[in-house]
């Protein structure tokens, strides 16, 4: 009953901290809306040899927009606390980067309502609250599709590492190509007049979007534009089984996860393993054993290691007397 309640009570906790996500991040972007902005007039004097006043109107949040972030930040505030006071390893809790991004998303908060009203021009400091959108990755706690995902990406590290590599490697040479083939030959309506331009339009067509603001015009242009679109469909082709593969992988062992009971889904790591070796034990095992020998005798070489403890494992003084005591 213990265990029902507990586990209804995290799952509650889980439940919530996930509306408190979605509504910071709502909130996040309804206040930029025009209409839902008020309008303030800024009148500052400039200094120079005669006095001037300049006024300025700018748009504020609406102040329900402040409420709904400051419960939203308390509650992650307390969340975080808690979780640090219960976490049994402080360090590995420090070093994740989802507490870390929860960390410096609430601090960002507090630090923008104290500068609220030291700064006049609040738009720098509006501009690094857009860390806060990143509690989103928060959410890949409570999803386990997000988990298999990133999972598959770090599997795959090395081959997106090598798709972005020959892709900006591409980009680089494909923007040279272009600068220089539309200057070969007259061409009033030249739009690529340095090859950090051709950089955009590169990306763009190996990318396979083509926004079309920037066309080659002339015939070389254009074959090299269609090389850059071939080389950019087959370059990004190329990692995708190996990711997709991955993917499988990782969700067939998640269902497959699924499927067992909740006691055996945790996968214990070798030094969690403490095997308990008590007389009764060991006499079922040996009871198990002992048919199996004609004799009537039991090899230690060939019985369990749970039951045969080898005799050149480690002593280790025990703290409450002062014999030394076997390590299993």
């Amino acid at each position: 009953m213990v265990f029902f309640f507990g586990l209804l009570f995290s799952h509650g906790i889980g439940a919530a901290s996930i509306i408190f996500v979605i509504a910071s991040i709502v909130s996040f972007c309804l206040k930029t809306h025009p209409s839902l902005r008020i309008p303030t007039l800024i009148v500052s004097q400039i200094n120079t040899s005669m006095p001037t006043l300049v006024s300025k109107v700018v748009t504020r949040p609406h102040p329900y927009f402040f409420y709904v972030e400051l419960m939203c930040n308390m509650w992650f505030s307390a969340e975080f606390l808690l979780r640090l006071l219960c976490c049994p390893n402080i360090p590995s809790f420090i070093r994740n980067p989802i507490n870390i991004i929860d960390l410096i998303a609430t601090i960002s908060f507090y630090v923008d309502w104290t500068l609220d009203t030291a700064l006049s021009n609040r738009d720098s400091v509006e501009f690094f609250s857009i860390i806060r959108i990143l509690r989103l990755f928060k959410l890949t706690q409570h999803s386990l599709g997000l988990k298999i995902l990133i999972a598959t990406f770090k599997a795959s590290a090395q081959e997106l590492f090598l798709l972005v590599f020959f892709v900006c490697l591409g980009i680089v040479i494909f923007a040279a190509l272009v600068y220089y083939a539309e200057r070969l030959t007259y061409n009033p309506g030249n739009q690529f007049d340095s090859i950090p331009v051709g950089l955009w339009w590169a990306v763009i067509t190996i990318c396979t979007i083509g926004f079309g603001d920037l066309v080659p015009k002339t015939w070389l242009g254009m074959a090299v534009g269609s090389v850059c679109a071939l080389m950019g469909v087959l370059t990004i082709a190329l990692p995708v089984p190996v990711i997709v593969s991955n993917f499988a992988m990782f969700y067939s062992h998640a269902q497959a996860r699924a499927k067992l009971p909740k006691k055996r889904r945790r996968v214990l790591q070798p030094h969690e393993i403490k095997p308990i070796v008590g007389r009764q034990t060991t006499a079922a095992l040996l009871g198990q054993l002992a048919p199996n020998n004609n004799n009537g005798s039991i090899n230690c070489h060939t019985a369990p290691l749970l039951v045969c403890p080898q005799n050149t494992l480690p002593m280790k003084k025990s703290p409450t007397s002062g014999k030394a005591k076997q390590m299993l």
